[in-house]
């Protein structure tokens, strides 16, 4: 075998190596306001993360950088990872979240964010929806940079929703009145 030959195995080998080791992780990004230190008012939250993808690889890397990027943006906030009883619950359900080349490299970080309180009630719920294209370049980790890029404008758009959550206090009935009945008002079919 000449050396050309053992170079290029080795450099097989090596890009196997690297294809099987998972997706690439996200660089860590946050989105801190000190005018907002947690959603709603609160001081603290449940955070339940949930991979629904159909494809997990990853899945721990992909919950881990989602949970921090939120705690690191809302750092007055105490955050816990399973319910607890008289806290709201901020729930992340994530559909896609990979970068795959195709010519470029096409990532999408995609999710649904829920806040609920502590009953149960639906506070606010929109997606997160966030598609990269980026050319291959050279000499370039272009999986990493063109997720990390989807992965950053999703939990933008994230933090940027659960701020703009009303407090609890406000969506509480005043004392003396009654709170709005569920279905249709009287006479509405």
């Amino acid at each position: 075998m000449t050396r050309t030959d053992l170079l290029r195995a080795a450099a097989f080998a090596f890009a196997a190596l690297s294809a099987s080791c998972g997706p690439a992780s996200v660089r860590p990004t946050s989105y801190a306001d000190p005018g907002v230190p947690c959603p709603g008012a609160q001081s603290r939250w449940n955070l339940e993360i949930l991979d629904r993808r159909a494809d997990r690889e990853g899945a721990e890397q992909a919950i881990g950088a989602i949970r921090d990027g939120i705690r690191k943006s809302f750092p007055g906030c105490r955050w816990t990872a399973s319910s607890e009883a008289g806290t709201g619950t901020i729930s992340i359900e994530v559909h896609r979240f990979a970068s795959r080349l195709d010519g470029d490299w096409e990532a999408a970080a995609d999710w649904t964010v829920r806040a609920t309180n502590a009953g149960g009630r639906t506070l606010t719920e929109f997606e997160a929806n966030e598609e990269v294209s980026r050319p291959n370049y050279r000499g370039s980790d272009n999986e990493k940079e063109s997720l990390s890029q989807a992965f950053q404008k999703a939990l933008e758009r994230t933090v940027k929703g659960l701020r703009a959550l009303p407090t609890i206090e406000a969506l509480r009935p005043r004392e003396g009145t009654t709170p709005a009945p569920d279905g249709p008002g009287p006479g509405i079919a």
